[in-house]
């Protein structure tokens, strides 16, 4: 998907920039939850779109959870892609 085929509401823009600055982990599965400073992420829908769309994603695993890092398509919306 590109960049300039999806918009970003406000919550979604947030969790990219909390990505980005390395505050959020995630589990494995289809589903994955996410967890901002260590707390569950409270709008699990919102985490499951941003997977699904492919603007985040794994990166390396510590016990359950591993970081959540910005795929190439996360990191162009968080730089100005199509979201406003």
């Amino acid at each position: 998907m590109s960049p300039t085929a999806l918009e970003l509401n406000q919550r979604e823009r947030s969790t990219l920039r909390a990505v980005a600055a390395g505050r959020v982990e995630m589990t494995s599965g289809s589903e994955p939850d996410l967890f901002v400073d260590g707390l569950c992420y409270s709008d699990q829908a919102t985490a499951h779109g941003l997977v699904h769309k492919g603007l985040l994603k794994p990166g390396s695993y510590r016990g359950p959870r591993a970081s959540a890092v910005l795929t190439d398509i996360g990191r162009a919306m968080l730089n100005g892609g199509a979201a406003r």
